[in-house]
């Protein structure tokens, strides 16, 4: 996934891995991760690269792999899927991370998504929507489950994140609805026949006025503003 904050791969390596989705899989348990290549191994358009067994191999494979998709236990011994995800983060990796876990707590996927998950689903999410979310991430989207999505925007409504849209230039609205529509800042220059340079700048604008962490936090606030998607 090698262009931009939004983490959706250029054309140059989408058309050099023959438009595959290249996955590395993170999990302490050898059976889920056996389960996982199994399936997504029958997919023409995905393909398993790797394999870690924790959140500190999984940092280490992620920056040798260069995966377009991470799926990312969240509870791991050792380094934990959160503190990988800010790890990446921190190492401006990017590939896109899609939680995989048992756990359905707000308070154990909220701090996932808060450190840069692109998205969650349960472990015994039925495999055909387990590929529609590797696609869907893949192709830039914010995968929420509704109760999810319910939490950070009551979050953000009793503490940061306000109502600070009228500080927003036209052009940067226009930005923020693409970023809540899903499009990648590729998509988004194409769209508004800007630079990606200056695509990049208005979103770093954008999150700095509404004090946002991130795009994932942008999109909640568009939707819940009535912007884009």
């Amino acid at each position: 996934m090698g262009e931009e904050s939004g983490g959706v791969p250029s054309e140059g390596r989408w058309r050099a891995t023959g438009g595959r989705i290249r996955v590395l899989l993170v999990d302490d348990h050898q059976v889920v991760r056996r389960g996982l290549r199994t399936f997504l191994e029958v997919q023409d358009d995905i393909e398993v690269v790797g394999e870690a067994a924790d959140g500190d191999e999984g940092v280490t494979r992620a920056q040798e792999l260069r995966p377009d998709v991470i799926l990312m236990d969240v509870k791991m011994p050792g380094t934990d899927g959160i503190e990988a995800l800010r790890r990446l983060r921190e190492a401006d990796n990017p590939a896109r991370v899609l939680v995989v876990t048992s756990f359905t707590e707000q308070r154990t996927v909220i701090p996932a998504l808060r450190a840069g998950a692109a998205g969650y689903v349960y472990k015994d999410v039925d495999p055909d929507a387990l590929a529609g979310a590797i696609r869907s991430v893949h192709a830039g989207h914010v995968l929420l489950q509704p109760e999810v999505a319910g939490a950070l925007l009551s979050q953000e409504e009793s503490g940061g994140g306000g109502g600070r849209g009228g500080t927003l230039t036209e052009r940067e609205r226009e930005v923020l609805g693409l970023i809540a529509d899903g499009r990648s800042n590729r998509e988004i220059a194409r769209a508004l026949v800007l630079s990606e340079k200056t695509v990049k700048t208005h979103v770093s604008n954008i999150l700095m006025k509404l004090d946002l962490a991130d795009r994932t936090q942008a999109a909640l606030w568009a939707v819940r503003h009535g912007i884009g998607a």
